[in-house]
């Protein structure tokens, strides 16, 4: 049987960077600190959570979309897998660091 490409795995956590507890985002699944934009490298598909390297996934840069708002692709520290993610800047719950997406915008724009 065919696994679906996209599991909803909406459940909080507390981020291993900067420690915020994240509240889940209610609509679908949220994989990243909307303080620090980090997250861990635990999906091999989206909200599977079975990938076993666990690394910090560090944002190296975002990037507007104008249909899905920024898309931040995130660097694993431990294998260096790159990973492409929509941001929640819109959230009602938690919305990500909107001054953190720019920054990162901008510093991929020079």
């Amino acid at each position: 049987m065919e696994r679906k490409r996209f599991l909803k795995n909406d459940s909080g956590f507390v981020c291993e960077n900067c420690s915020l507890v994240v509240e889940p985002l209610g609509y679908s699944s949220r994989n990243h600190c909307p303080r620090c934009l980090c997250s861990l490298h635990l999906d091999i598909l989206p909200g599977d959570r079975s990938n076993n390297c666990g690394g910090l996934m560090i944002p190296i840069k975002t990037e507007p979309d104008p249909k899905r708002g920024y898309i931040i692709t995130h660097k694993c520290t431990r294998c260096g897998k790159i990973r492409r993610n929509k941001s929640a800047h819109d959230a009602k719950i938690q919305p990500d660091n909107i001054d953190l997406l720019i920054a990162l915008t901008a510093e991929n724009s020079q």
